[in-house]
């Protein structure tokens, strides 16, 4: 196993699955594209990208007929949940547990068309690596992780192997500087998975990750770790033999002052890498005097999403 690794004096924040995303509304359902800001489609322009689908919007009448047949398969569940259940039937389940917003604030993008990558030429976003798209490199045979360190955006990707969660491989396939990230805009229609990552230079690109809060979280939050050296001795403790009961690769940990005046303990650990779901971090909350919390005795500026 060869986990990619930041240079010695970088630090390892965060690492998640990501790619680029993937349209919900009926119209381009299951499709994306890529523009430039003319709104032209630039996929065959991109240097060294392989051949991959092209997508046609579905039509007014399409996406009418769709959810009719949508609505009757619906009605027809729904029946049947409620003739089981009036007849005795164990039918637990949430019907509408969709924790994305119905409405698109934004229908140019979102409902009419559904561009991952807008880049002018010789932008940032013309540069991401191909095997960011579902459509040119299959999810079920190679995965794509995002890793985010004190300097940097990087883009790894590995064989995926079904059911086996150590990385095979990672191979490095791009980086930016986060001073050239502009903003981070999260986009929660439909499913609470894209975020948008706008670029210095104009560009931006949507990218879709079932942990997105983990992905994005030290892209948006101020990287205002508290150094070791600052805090009280039972602080300093607490943190310090919390990092020395993990992985013996564990670098050191990351501590940060909650709102509730609490603070949050992460260590990461490269050996702790899961193939399917990044890294989570192992944390633990300590109070101002240095003690460890419960879970129970946890605020709610204590949890992490």
């Amino acid at each position: 196993m060869s986990v990619w690794q930041p240079e010695s004096d970088e630090t390892f924040i965060a690492r998640a699955p990501v790619a680029f995303a993937t349209g919900e509304a009926m119209r381009v359902g299951g499709m994306r594209w890529f523009r430039d800001p003319q709104r032209n489609d630039i996929q065959d322009e991109l240097a060294g990208w392989p051949t991959g689908p092209t997508y046609t919007a579905r039509s007014t009448g399409d996406t009418v007929a769709r959810n009719t047949v949508k609505g009757v398969a619906i009605a027809a569940v729904v029946a049947v949940m409620g003739f089981l259940s009036a007849h005795g039937g164990n039918v637990g389940g949430d019907m509408s547990s969709d924790p994305g917003t119905r409405k698109s604030n934004d229908p140019a993008d979102e409902v009419d068309d559904f561009p991952v990558m807008w880049a002018a030429p010789d932008t940032i976003a013309r540069t991401l690596p191909w095997q960011l798209d579902p459509g040119r490199s299959s999810e079920k045979r190679y995965r794509t992780h995002a890793v985010v360190t004190d300097r940097r955006l990087v883009i790894v990707g590995f064989p995926y192997v079904k059911n086996s969660h150590s990385p095979i491989g990672d191979e490095f396939l791009w980086e930016t500087p986060r001073s050239s990230i502009e903003r981070i805009e999260l986009r929660d229609f439909k499913l609470k998975h894209d975020a948008k990552i706008f670029f210095t230079d104009g560009s931006w690109c949507r990218l879709g990750s079932f942990r997105r809060e983990r992905f994005t979280r030290y892209l948006i939050e101020p990287l205002d770790f508290i150094p070791l050296s600052t805090l009280t001795p039972a602080q300093r403790n607490t943190a310090e033999t919390f990092a020395a009961a993990q992985a013996p690769d564990a670098q050191p940990p990351l501590v940060k002052r909650n709102l509730c005046g609490c603070f949050r303990i992460e260590v990461l650990a490269p050996s702790k890498v899961d193939a399917l779901f990044g890294h989570s971090g192992l944390n633990t909350v300590m109070d101002p005097q240095g003690t460890e919390l419960k879970l129970t005795e946890y605020h709610t500026e204590d949890f992490l999403t």
